[in-house]
């Protein structure tokens, strides 16, 4: 039996409900239901919370979360065989657990959770950076949710908390620490998962702001930051210059020089920069 609750241990969950990962669906499970809990604990206190999880498979974190007292958990899975399991959960958590068989991607969670609203997430991988971005860039500031506890590859990770003149720094930073206050809380070796993937992964967690860091349309900046990337070793005099016929001044406007390249620039360049393209 599990250290958690009552149910079977997860290699069991996933033998009897037929639960062989899929690559198509991003999908490593994690086995340890002491490892999950520690996750759900990065979170915080969820005893006043409705957390969002999104790919819970056979319900590791799921039931980390709901064992460390969160006060409603709606998990969100896209392969319909997990829905077994993920019943049997809401079985020993009556009223606690809702699970919806639908793409993250084309739900909106908000139909089915009370505020406050943390999200918890071992994402799969082939989605998970698109949905951290979309949760960065809502219409409105503050956003619905608190926080994000999000594991990815480390790799990605990385790149969230990366500080401008490191390789990893890039449009994920730039996103991520005009909003939140982001940091890496634990990291998990390959074994960890079945089947391990050929990467370390790492929990993150964003805490929002109460407002952005400095002002931004966040259409505009996510628009100039990518593009800025997406040649990052040309000079933004040159990997700018659809955006505005005259890129070069209005760079030297805000104080960046044309000659600088995107690793290099502060975020409170970029917000400069967006509101010149912008204005």
């Amino acid at each position: 039996m599990s250290t958690i609750d009552s149910l079977p241990p997860l290699r069991q969950v996933i033998e009897s409900h037929g639960l062989v990962a899929k690559k198509s669906l991003g999908q490593n499970f994690l086995l340890d239901l002491n490892l999950t809990s520690k996750i759900a604990r990065q979170a915080g206190d969820l005893s006043e919370c409705d957390v969002l999880e999104v790919g819970p498979g056979p319900g590791g974190l799921t039931r980390g979360l709901l064992a460390e007292g969160a006060r409603k958990v709606l998990a969100v899975e896209k392969d319909s065989r997990a829905m077994g399991a993920l019943a049997e959960i809401a079985e020993v958590y009556p009223g606690k657990l809702e699970t919806i068989n639908a793409d993250a991607l084309d739900l909106n969670p908000l139909d089915h959770l009370t505020p406050p609203i943390r999200i918890v997430a071992n994402l799969p991988y082939n989605v998970g950076t698109e949905l951290l971005v979309r949760w960065l860039t809502p219409k409105d500031w503050p956003p619905a949710w608190e926080s994000l506890t999000l594991m990815f590859q480390r790799e990605v990770a990385q790149r969230i908390t990366a500080q401008p003149g490191s390789k990893a720094y890039g449009r994920l930073a730039t996103l991520a620490q005009w909003r939140t206050q982001a940091t890496i809380t634990m990291e998990l070796p390959p074994e960890a998962f079945s089947p391990p993937p050929k990467v370390h992964s790492a929990v993150v967690h964003l805490k929002a702001l109460p407002e952005p860091r400095f002002p931004a349309d966040a259409n505009k900046l996510q628009s100039v930051v990518a593009t800025a990337f997406n040649q990052r070793r040309k000079m933004l005099r040159a990997s700018l210059k659809g955006l505005h016929p005259e890129i070069e001044e209005v760079l030297t406007s805000v104080g960046i020089k044309p000659t600088a390249r995107a690793e290099t620039i502060e975020l409170e360049a970029w917000c400069a920069l967006s509101r010149a393209l912008q204005g």
